[in-house]
């Protein structure tokens, strides 16, 4: 059990003294280095949960019985596992938690390429708690308003309600409307802003002909060749235009169709591109993934479109990227896609009526197709979405890992692979498995080669000398979706109002020294050069303030190295208000590394005079043995560092330091009356939580800005992922304001 905490408020001098030696603590710093050891094979890519490789394919497989519960206790060979119709026997098995720390390894273990107690000594340490990524596809394409809405309402009742204090989640759209924003995240206010840029978008395929025809009806008549929708609009046809041949109104109702499914096919392959190219991008993140795909349905036309070719490159990229994909139809409970606002034209016959009652169906086919063949489920014709996406969160989150030997064929083309997944004697229960996957990577499309031509105008202005080749390849790879994590880097992200220029943007990064390499100089010092280089987005990823500095690092000795302290950099910038993404990479010049981190950053708007907090800036007392004097004793000789990673050990005191912008003077003394309250919160529960505070404002020459100071006891708190929370009440007001950062106890 954790210890009860000791919460002390340090004089108002030793706050202003401790904020100093945050701001202002950056320096190139150096700490013993040897050249890196080789890293182990099984860290270098742990990203997939299916992936081909001489010796061993694997995939992911959830069983569930008939009220839907995942069924725990199978075992290897309760499986009965088909490649292409063929038995083979599965090599490796286990069950496995998705987002957990041991998930990684398991899987790594599974392809052979190492042992369980060799994955632990991967490049950079395992995460604690890491939590699961969650993408949201929304095909804006193929939403109609209601659907819209709909969409809408459940995604924040995830980011509200759902989404777990370690997850990190992603909006993505069909259109690409949400620009910047799409990128995955644990930070709440970037995926309520990305949010609020998904904007309903009409449907763009229309017929201006009379009588209207609909898009299913077009399917119907090229595709199919129904005899009843074609007779029907050739005989309106010559009604509306007498004299015309039959054969002449047929050929102009074929073209009509033909225009029609050809512009539906174009939005349809805009809409599983985007979803393709999602996919491969996740292939960097670790263990599994889930993409809840959020659509009006449309319908698999193969005569005019390569959508089904497309459903099967989808498929085999979820497999290497570790994707499951649940469909959710937000049109919700559908009787009928006609309604009072279809156009429709006079059919006393029935034939229309006939002829639409597939329409439905054929809308969710792919909807079912991209859910079942990626091993995920679909969720149709229900107005209950919310319990949908809270079941599904639910069922993901365990399954089982199969792994097999596949089949040597040589240099064969690319060939799709069928997998068949049971459990013997058991066919009452649900078996969850992906349809297949390439063995070999097929052709890339169009959209990845808009990609290769950026990388390659890269190159030309590397080759021109506009840019060095290294500072070029570090820039590329600090635009790519996911961090860099070749070289782990820290990044800490605050801000400050001052009151002479505002808002400052404080920009620090950290380096484990291990990380860099170190050589004999002609001096006999040892000397690393790094490039560090920074970028200032703001929330439509126009780029702003950076910067760019090529650092060397010296030491007398390996030894003395050794005794050092890591790489710290800093960048202020003052900024106005607004949302901002700032990211810094760092390349090692000697073997070429390089390591990204990205952080997001609200700066509030302060002109109005709500009430507000600064960042929360944290750094860390460590306990002497010997100390047990209380908190309260500790004075500004005992300095504390800006913690730029927030990593902490469980036998020190966590000191912060917050400001506390325009609380509103008592009408009585002109003075604010505010109460502080802290509480660290682990998995969204408090383990931490203290009684509300007033805060002193006596000497304190700035009233609008309040420091206040104090130290928490992590005595007796275990390893893992916290989040610390500060909630600051105006009692004059009768107003609040919550900041929050995020730590870890090593």
């Amino acid at each position: 059990m954790p210890s009860s905490p000791t919460i002390t408020k340090i004089a108002k001098l030793a706050a202003l003294a401790c904020l100093l030696v945050y701001l202002f603590p950056f320096s190139e710093r150096t700490r013993a280095q040897t050249s890196p050891e080789p890293k182990n094979p099984a860290a270098q890519d742990q990203s997939d949960v299916l992936r081909v490789y001489t010796q061993i394919v694997q995939t992911d497989v959830m069983v569930f019985d008939k009220q839907g519960r995942f069924v725990n206790g199978l075992k290897k060979e309760d499986f009965e596992l088909r490649i292409d119709g063929k038995p083979k026997p599965v090599e490796f098995f286990e069950r496995i938690t998705a987002g957990s720390v041991s998930e990684e390894m398991q899987i790594a273990a599974a392809r052979g390429s190492a042992s369980r107690t060799d994955t632990t000594k991967s490049a950079s340490p395992a995460p604690f708690d890491r939590g699961r990524p969650v993408f949201f596809y929304i095909d804006d394409l193929h939403l109609n308003l209601a659907a819209m809405a709909t969409t809408r309402k459940l995604v924040t009742r995830f980011i509200d309600d759902e989404m777990g204090q370690n997850d990190e989640a992603a909006i993505a759209s069909a259109s690409g409307q949400i620009g910047f924003l799409q990128q995955l995240t644990d930070n709440k206010t970037v995926l309520r802003a990305a949010l609020e840029r998904l904007k309903f978008r009409p449907y763009t395929v229309r017929d201006f002909e009379s009588p209207a025809m609909s898009e299913y009806q077009a399917l119907l008549i090229t595709n199919y060749y129904d005899r009843d929708i074609t007779d029907y609009f050739i005989g309106e046809t010559i009604k509306r235009n007498p004299g015309t041949p039959r054969d002449v109104a047929e050929s102009l109702v074929n073209a009509r169709a033909r225009a029609l499914v050809q512009q539906a096919g174009q939005i349809t392959t805009n809409t599983l591109t985007g979803l393709e190219g999602l996919i491969r991008s996740a292939s960097k993140l670790p263990g599994r993934k889930l993409i809840f795909f959020i659509s009006g349905g449309f319908f698999l036309d193969d005569r005019n479109s390569d959508s089904r070719y497309r459903l099967q490159r989808i498929t085999s990229a979820a497999a290497r990227s570790g994707v499951v994909i649940y469909s959710l139809d937000a049109r919700g409970l559908v009787a009928s896609l006609s309604d009072i606002s279809s156009e429709s034209g006079f059919d006393p016959s029935g034939r229309l009526q006939h002829a639409n009652s597939g329409e439905l169906h054929a809308s969710q086919d792919s909807l079912n197709a991209l859910a079942a063949d990626t091993g995920g489920k679909a969720v149709f014709n229900t107005n209950s979405l919310d319990a949908s996406l809270g079941r599904a969160l639910k069922e993901t989150s365990t399954y089982y890992l199969l792994a097999w030997k596949p089949e040597r064929e040589g240099q064969q083309p690319s060939k799709f692979r069928r997998i068949e997944v049971k459990v013997t004697g058991r066919p009452e229960l649900s078996v969850l498995v992906r349809r297949g996957y390439f063995d070999r990577e097929p052709e890339p499309t169009s959209a990845t080669g808009k990609k290769s031509a950026k990388n390659a105008n890269a190159k030309k202005e590397a080759d021109k000398g506009l840019v060095p080749p290294a500072e070029a390849e570090l820039r590329k790879v600090m635009l790519a979706p996911y961090p860099d994590r070749d070289i782990p880097v820290s990044l800490s992200l605050s801000y400050l109002n001052t009151p002479a220029k505002g808002a400052m943007l404080s920009t620090a990064l950290q380096v484990p020294n291990e990380f860099l390499s170190f050589a004999a100089a002609a001096d006999g010092k040892q000397t690393a050069i790094v490039t560090v280089v920074g970028t200032v987005f703001d929330d439509k990823g126009n780029a702003g303030a950076g910067f760019k500095n090529r650092i060397t690092i010296t030491a007398p000795s390996l030894e003395a190295a050794r005794d050092g302290r890591d790489l710290t950099y800093g960048y202020p910038v003052y900024l106005g208000p607004g949302l901002y993404q700032v990211r810094v990479g760092v390349s090692d010049e000697k073997t070429g590394r390089n390591g990204t981190a990205h952080g997001w950053i609200e700066i509030p708007n302060l002109a109005p005079g709500q009430l507000a907090l600064s960042s929360l800036l944290l750094g860390l007392r460590a306990t002497p043995a010997n100390d047990t004097a209380p908190a309260s004793t500790n004075t500004p000789t005992n300095p504390v560092d800006l913690s730029i990673s927030h990593n902490f050990s469980a036998n020190g005191f966590l000191r912060f330091i917050v400001f506390v912008y325009n609380a509103a003077p008592a009408a009585t003394d002109s003075k604010p009356d505010v109460a502080i309250q802290l509480q660290i919160v682990r998995d969204g529960l408090p383990v931490v939580t203290t009684a509300l505070k007033k805060i002193s404002v006596a000497d304190i020459p700035d009233l609008t800005r309040l420091p206040y100071a104090a130290e928490i006891s992590l005595v007796g708190l275990p390893s893992g992922r916290y989040r610390l929370q500060v909630t600051v009440v105006d009692r004059v007001a009768k107003k609040s304001a919550t900041q929050q950062t995020r730590f870890e106890i090593e």
